[in-house]
This record gives structure tokens, sequence and C-alpha cells, in this order.
């Protein structure tokens, strides 16, 4: 008759508080479980091989083991649901902040226009109260104004593009005419490119719809 197999996880009997599927469960990982029951499976065999049958505590940890991994599954299922749950309500929360800060930063932007062109109408570079100044102080480097979007050439402009990867390998290893329309209909978006206006504008260019020149930020002290 062959040895007893030793358990990997330590157990007590069904008289012993440990022996809940609930405790062992919370005590052992997916992992340890699922070796547990191998081991459990392979020592069963063995029994029924030698003896005829299983042992009493071979079948009584089993089956505390077959219901402890029914509580982990349980436990992972229930953890993953809400740390989805969780996930999901962050993106939405995300958004709704990141439109909020949106919405701010177009205010402080409307009213540092205002100030700025009060200030200018009125050939002033500053306008002070008990607690703070208001300055008109000039940028340290040009700024693009963009009038007219949809004019703006497309050498001058910066693309967004999703490609698939096999016509992207195909790009790369050489662009004949039979790929032109399919990529240039996987271009996601494009908007003007300011430092290529700049650029264009430094030697002489001249952009429809932009142009360039130095602005003014409110500066509070």
């Amino acid at each position: 008759m062959g040895s007893k197999a030793t358990p990997l996880i330590p157990f007590q009997g069904t008289t012993g508080a440990q022996s809940s599927p609930t405790l062992v469960a919370a005590d052992h990982s997916l992992l340890e479980l699922d070796s547990e029951l191998d081991a459990l499976l392979d020592q069963i065999q063995d029994e029924i091989e030698e003896r005829g049958e299983a042992s009493a505590e071979a079948m009584e940890r089993f089956q505390v083991f077959c219901q402890a991994m029914d509580v982990k599954i349980d436990r992972i299922g229930r953890f993953l649901r809400i740390m989805e749950t969780r996930a999901e309500y962050c993106k939405k929360e995300s958004a709704r902040y990141a439109a909020r800060a949106k919405r701010a930063q177009n205010k402080i932007e409307r009213t540092e226009s205002m100030v700025l062109y009060y200030l200018a109408s009125h050939d002033l570079k500053k306008i002070e109260s008990h607690e703070f100044t208001l300055k008109r102080n000039k940028n340290f480097q040009d700024s693009v104004v963009i009038t007219q979007p949809d004019s703006i050439p497309d050498d001058l402009r910066r693309f967004e593009a999703k490609i698939d990867g096999p016509l992207w390998l195909d790009v790369i290893d050489a662009l004949p005419k039979k790929l032109a329309e399919p990529l240039a209909a996987s271009v996601k978006s494009s908007e003007p490119s300011n430092s290529a206006i700049k650029q264009h504008v430094a030697n002489g260019g001249v952009v429809e719809g932009a142009s360039v020149k130095r602005g003014y930020h409110l500066r509070i002290e």
C-alpha cells in the first residue's frame, strides 16, 4: 500500500473552524486552490486503486476545496464587476470634469480677452484694485491666429490617421497608386499646424486664412 499523500495546503477536519470553505477561499489564491484540487484528485484515485475506495478524510477535504473554489470564483466575479463599474464611473467622471475644465478655461479666456481689450482701447498697461493688478504684457513669441481653418493648405496641417497593420506595412514597403486612396480614407482628422505656419510665414510666405502676430497675455499679481 502506498504512502498517504501530503496535502499541499494545511487543513483541519470539519470540527475545526479553518475547514470552512469561506475561510479556505479567503486564505488561498485561485492557483493554490486549483493545485490542491489536482493533488486531491490524484490522492483519491490512488486510494481507490489501492483500497477500493477513497478515504473519508480525502473526500471531505475534496468537497471543502470544491466549495472553496466556488466561493473564490464568486468573489473574483463580484470583484471584477465592481471594478468594471468603478472604472466606467471614473471614465464618465473624467469626461465630465474635462468638459467642466474646458468650460472654465473658455470663461477665463473670454474674461482675459475682455480685460485686454479694455486696456488696449484705453491705452493702459495695467489697472489696479486693493487686491490685484491686471497688466497687459506682450507675449514672448508670436501666436498663430486661425480665422479660416478650411483654407489652410495640406502642407501646413498636422494629420492624425488610424491605419490597419497590413496597410501600414504595405505603405512602409512601398506606396503604389492603389494604396493612395485607402491611405487617404484612413485619415482620422487634420488640423492646421502652428509650427509649420510660423515657419512658412518666417520664410516670407503668405497663408490664406491664418496670420502670425505677437499677442498679449494677462498677468495677475
